[in-house]
């Protein structure tokens, strides 16, 4: 492929230009899907990089409140992607068989689902936010500064489980630029008012780490306004009408058997960061910040690999409901070797620049050292990560995400935790040691998931 030829095919997919993805070249299907899909990832990793570079000239117990909370917060995007998988399935198998119709159904009633659920879940964590922050290990001066931050993110959790869902029902129907394009709106507006409302400026009063919340949940809610834009005014394949809204019985159990799965599979995994959390609380705050940063600079290149893999699952289901179970496994094994070469190649950086990288957050010694130690074992098993990442979200294109689940229950659960608390507090090597239990987990994952890809149970899934 030529320079031109390349970048006419960026310029295409950022428009988002209609295209079937179950037929033609497999490398510009998955490109045309991964470019807006990256960069959608990327700008959402820039919600949480954002907050902790502006929150973290506020001291360390305001950076230690905003990573206790975004630990206990990951519960809340577990769920959201989670939720998110059961309608990008259905709508990606309904998509390849033609039946606009029920892809619009499947998004009506994931959306209604989706609500009620935010619901339960806003009112307790908000009335217990100071009890969920002690649980955390989090002191009286963190609890009295952060209290209000976590109890806005609580509150508009709906706002960020809308925010998951409505961009997979985009990327299940292949409109991944619109995705990206909500994305860009929501961090833009977030990173103009972070600073705003943190600090103040003239008549906006400045409102210290409260301010970061309330930037980024407007950021946010302004995002799912654009969503709902694009999907009631026919600006997608997948036209929301009232019949979409009202409940189908038959519709909804089809997502539950989905959703049920995906939301366990990604709280395994959420859940086990809160248990690792706790342990490096035990440390100390300097502890928590310095491990803050460095999981914030992971997952900020990590995210455009999760790109890749969401247009791995897109066209995994596409292709599944075109009968073209080959192609989808061909364009699932192209996905994982870029993946895997953009992660080595970040790999170097991570471990050479770890220095500076967390000094741009943090200027305590004692958290800058927490965080290079953190870092550099991170780049070590990097590439692990988008080895067990593409196979796993494929499983999920598919519409199998009880396989995902065993292996994150299995790894994170049963391996990771126990291995993290022996490592740091039985072998007494702390930080270091829970980031060691994270990389072997992660390899452990890898595996078995390329060994359960390649024996290909998932081509035959049926949702």
């Amino acid at each position: 492929m030529s320079a031109r030829q390349f970048w006419s095919l960026i310029k295409s997919a950022v428009r988002g230009d209609a295209h079937d993805f179950t037929g033609g070249s497999i490398r510009k299907a998955i490109m045309l899907l991964a470019i807006p899909m990256m960069l959608e990832m990327a700008m959402e990793s820039v919600f949480a990089l954002v907050d902790t570079f502006f929150v973290g000239r506020i001291g360390v117990e305001a950076l230690t409140t905003v990573g206790l909370t975004e630990v206990m917060m990951t519960l809340i995007y577990s769920l959201g992607v989670g939720l998110s998988v059961a309608p990008m399935a259905l709508i990606a198998r309904f998509i390849g068989e033609k039946d606009l119709a029920m892809a619009s159904r499947a998004a009506g009633q994931s959306i209604v689902l989706t609500v009620l659920l935010s619901l339960v879940v806003a009112i307790p964590a908000f009335v217990y936010a100071a009890d969920l922050l002690a649980l955390m290990g989090a002191g009286p001066g963190v609890i009295e500064e952060g209290i209000g931050y976590t109890r806005i993110l609580f509150a508009g959790n709906g706002i960020i489980m809308l925010l998951f869902l409505l961009n997979g029902v985009l990327r299940g129907a292949g409109e991944a630029a619109s995705a990206m394009r909500v994305l860009w709106i929501a961090n833009s507006i977030n990173i103009v008012l972070d600073p705003l409302f943190i600090f103040g400026l003239g008549p906006i009063p400045g409102f210290g780490v409260e301010g970061a919340a309330i930037a980024t949940t407007i950021g946010r809610a302004t995002g799912v306004g654009y969503q709902l834009y694009i999907l009631l005014t026919g600006r997608s394949v997948v036209r929301l009408t009232r019949a979409d809204w009202r409940f189908d019985p038959k519709m909804q159990l089809r997502i539950l058997r989905i959703a049920a799965n995906g939301a366990f599979q990604y709280v395994i995994g959420s859940a086990s960061w809160i248990f690792l959390a706790r342990i490096v609380a035990s440390f100390g705050a300097a502890a928590v910040a310095g491990y803050t940063v460095s999981i914030r600079l992971i997952l900020f290149t990590l995210l455009p690999a999760w790109g890749l893999s969401n247009a791995a699952a897109t066209f995994v289901g596409q292709n599944l409901g075109a009968k073209r179970a080959d192609r989808a496994e061909r364009g699932v094994w192209w996905t994982l070797g870029i993946t895997s070469a953009y992660l080595f190649v970040l790999s170097f950086g991570y471990y050479f620049l770890a220095n500076p990288l967390v000094e741009a957050f943090t200027q305590d010694p004692a958290a800058v050292d927490y965080g290079v130690e953190a870092l550099k074992i991170f780049a070590i098993g990097y590439v692990m990560f988008g080895l067990g990442l593409i196979p796993v979200q494929a499983f999920n294109g598919a519409g199998d995400t009880a396989t995902p689940t065993l292996l994150n229950f299995v790894c994170f659960w049963l391996i990771e935790i126990p291995l993290s608390y022996y490592l740091a507090v039985t072998m007494g090597y702390a930080v270091e040691g829970v980031i060691w239990a994270v990389v072997i987990a992660e390899v452990i994952l890898a595996i078995v998931a390329l060994w359960l890809f390649r024996r290909g149970k998932w081509k035959l899934k049926e949702i």
